[in-house]
């Protein structure tokens, strides 16, 4: 890692150089080729895919995507002559917009259902001639101008459907800047140099910005959804400032002790370089785990994640050092260099809040990791009654028009008019028609249905579909609970003696079977996440304790981070008020990514902490020293990182998007706990109750592992001085205390 510094600095102008070749190459790339995003969610093998691809065969004209134009009286009746007059001419004018395959209106006889009872809401059907990922912004925005321009004096008129929503604005690229403003604000107070905070920043952003036109190339190559590039954005810019932070507060360190900026550089790229690649391989680790689920769709976010996570560590650990000796001395505030000039190089001790609170863990351990406990706990509870299942644009915020429209469905034709469901079939006999004719009065009767439509057969004859109403929302349980009673009752009743098989499809439906598969292979997916990042901890620190402390830890913040998700968008505590929406359930796939990502952003702290923890037990073999030295010298720099990461995550609930707002909240929620409470508290705490256990590993287990050890080369000699005393220290001998200065404050 000191040679690569080095060469960076020697090179500085050829290495700045190489990356802005990459982030223009990238970019340039990214806006020729276009982006070709996924929002498809389906899962192979599942009664909802088989619907989804049968009907696509069958019945080709049914596969684009469908939204609706929605029209409301606030006086008179929607047939009222002028009213049927202006919608017709605004229906005509949207079916002759290109990409558009179909436009099915109210008036007329096949569209009475289309007008509710009162008489006063009225809706229209807009077939587009690609499903929602595919269709054109542009041709969406034509329909949603069309049909708006039709708005008048007591005439409302909204929109709804997956295209239209990709009109609707995502807040722009407002989310980034706060955060970027943010993280500059709480860098210039940690530096008091306005150019050393300008350092991560810059490198985070040349970072993040050549992921981002690399996840768009990704898109043509693999499946990724359309969350993706935001998702990286998020994760990205927290990991890639704290990265850059941790690399140039070491740097300033070697600085102020006379360091010259070259051999600074190089110093902090060997050191705390080595536990940024440490941290980003455990990001990169955990994201990657998804692909033991083997679902396309999650396999393009984790790819893209975690290309993410790559490109930021390597620009701090190359392009940062690069930058640093342009920098020289100003890295230093102007305070700084005359203390310097002055005095010349002093140490830098732990002094102040960070030396008092590290001081005060020492002294009451049991109390404080007591209540870090509660804290943890208390905020996991509601993790509990998590629920998966449909979050639609009945969530979406009031203003919008697609809740609008959700809205006006809901009051004039009932709930379930927003997630019908659609049962599909192959058809191969007169027996099959004739179980299919009577299949419509028997689902009339079922319980939880509002209305059924009659069955309708493909040109051949050899397929058929009808749609179901539910009584009750998409995003209901009762719909659940629908679903799985035609599936295992109503269904198998009406195929006895027949060759039908129908199978349900919808949008319920597909979120339930998506769910279900998530859950299945959560364990194993958890499983395997927490095991490799416990191996990893293993081989960096040479102790059994350590990972397995991180790993029940990891899973607390995990826990209390759900907790908080599940509070604001499942409870509904406060989620209209931050401007997202209506509460409902959790999407299917946000357990998983958020998994990965917390338990990669969870492992980041934890390096940083105990490396500093580690270096200081292996120059002493003083345990209660080592982690009140690393509590005290670490936990200044980590709650900055914190403040960073929590700015930058909150920000994206600016993003108008409910599903990056989950993932802000929660990460932000757990870098929050995890640097607050866990690792400044808990950890410590357990670590002195622990005190040389925290560092035994047996004999045979050491010989055994590789050593790829956080620490510089020069450190991991002290590592085979510290065997045997380790090893008395368990076997109930005094812990040695060396003649070393209190450093506690």
């Amino acid at each position: 890692m000191a040679a690569l510094a080095r060469w960076c600095v020697r090179n500085r102008l050829l290495a700045v150089l190489l990356w802005l070749l990459a982030l223009g190459g990238t970019a340039t790339a990214a806006v020729v080729t276009g982006s070709a995003y996924s929002d498809d969610y389906e899962v192979p093998g599942t009664e909802s895919g088989r619907a989804a691809r049968l009907l696509t065969e069958a019945f080709p004209d049914l596969g684009g995507d469908t939204d609706t134009v929605v029209w409301h009286t606030t006086a008179g009746v929607v047939r009222a002559a002028d009213v049927e007059q202006t919608m017709n001419r605004t229906l005509e004018k949207i079916a002759d917009l290109p990409g558009v395959a179909s436009v099915a209106g109210p008036y007329g006889e096949q569209g009475t259902a289309q007008i509710s009872e009162d008489g006063r809401t009225a809706y229209a059907t807009v077939v587009f001639e690609d499903r929602a990922e595919n269709v054109d912004r542009g041709e969406a925005q034509a329909v949603v101008d069309a049909a708006e321009a039709a708005r008048g004096d007591g005439l409302q008129v909204e929109l709804g459907g997956s295209a239209v929503a990709l009109t609707e604005s995502s807040g722009g690229h407002l989310a980034e800047i706060v955060g970027v403003v943010v993280a500059a604000v709480v860098l210039f107070l940690a530096f008091g140099s306005l150019a050393a905070s300008a350092l991560p920043i810059a490198t985070a952003l040349v970072g993040v910005g050549t992921a981002y036109a690399g996840i768009s190339l990704l898109g043509h190559a693999m499946t990724v959804a359309d969350f993706a590039p935001m998702l990286g954005l998020l994760v990205g810019l927290g990991v890639g400032i704290d990265y850059a932070l941790f690399i140039v507060t070491r740097h300033r360190r070697g600085l102020k002790r006379g360091l010259p900026v070259a051999e600074a550089a190089a110093n902090a790229v060997a050191t705390t370089g080595r536990a940024v690649v440490f941290a980003g391989a455990t990001v990169c680790l955990a994201l990657l785990g998804m692909l033991t689920l083997r679902l396309n769709f999650l396999n393009g976010v984790a790819v893209a994640a975690s290309l993410t996570v790559v490109l930021t560590v390597a620009a701090s650990v190359t392009l940062l050092p690069a930058l640093l000796s342009f920098l020289g001395m100003r890295a230093l505030s102007r305070r700084e260099r005359r203390r310097l000039a002055d005095h010349g190089p002093q140490p830098e001790l732990p002094t102040g809040l960070a030396a008092r609170w590290s001081a005060f863990v020492e002294r009451h351990p049991r109390l404080l990791g007591a209540l870090a406990l509660v804290v943890i706990a208390v905020l996991a509870l509601p993790t509990f009654s998590l629920r998966l299942g449909t979050s639609d644009q009945g969530n979406a915020p009031k203003s919008a028009t697609t809740r609008q429209a959700y809205d006006l469905l809901a009051e004039g034709f009932g709930p379930g008019v927003n997630g019908p469901l659609t049962l599909v079939t192959r058809v191969r006999g007169a027996e099959d028609r004739l179980a299919l004719d009577n299949l419509d009065a028997t689902l009339r009767a079922t319980d939880g249905v509002a209305s059924v439509t009659p069955v309708t057969f493909d040109t051949r004859g050899r397929a058929a579909h009808l749609t179901v109403v539910p009584q009750s929302s998409p995003q209901s349980p009762r719909t659940s609970e629908l679903v799985e009673r035609l599936r295992t009752e109503v269904l198998p009743r009406a195929e006895a003696g027949t060759s039908l098989d129908v199978h349900v499809g919808g949008v319920t439906a597909g979120y339930d079977d998506f769910a279900d598969v998530i859950i299945g292979k959560l364990p194993l997916f958890v499983g395997v996440v927490v095991a490799l990042g416990a191996l990893l901890l293993l081989l960096a620190f040479r102790s059994v304790g350590i990972p397995l402390k991180a790993a029940v830890m990891n899973v607390a913040a995990v826990a209390a981070a759900f907790g908080v998700v599940v509070a604001i968008f499942q409870w509904g505590w406060g989620s209209e008020l931050l401007g997202l929406g209506r509460a409902g359930p959790i999407e299917p796939f946000l357990p998983v990514i958020m998994v990965s990502v917390l338990f990669g952003l969870s492992m980041d702290y934890q390096v940083f902490l105990v490396s500093r923890m580690y270096e200081e037990w292996l120059e002493t073999g003083d345990n209660r020293r080592a982690v009140r030295v690393g509590l005290a010298e670490t936990s200044r720099v980590i709650n900055s990182a914190a403040v960073i990461m929590i700015s930058v995550f909150l920000a994206f609930v600016l993003s108008g998007d409910r599903v990056i707002a989950m993932f802000g909240i929660g990460l932000a929620a757990a870098v929050a706990l995890d640097a607050f409470v866990l690792r400044t508290l808990l950890v410590p705490a357990l670590m002195h109750l622990l005190g040389g256990a925290n560092w035994w590993l047996p004999r045979g287990l050491d010989r055994l592992l590789p050593r790829i050890s956080i620490e510089p080369p020069d450190r991991r000699a002290g590592h085979e001085k510290l065997t045997e005393t380790v090893d008395a220290v368990q076997a109930g001998e005094k812990e040695p205390r060396p003649d070393v200065r209190d450093t506690a404050g």
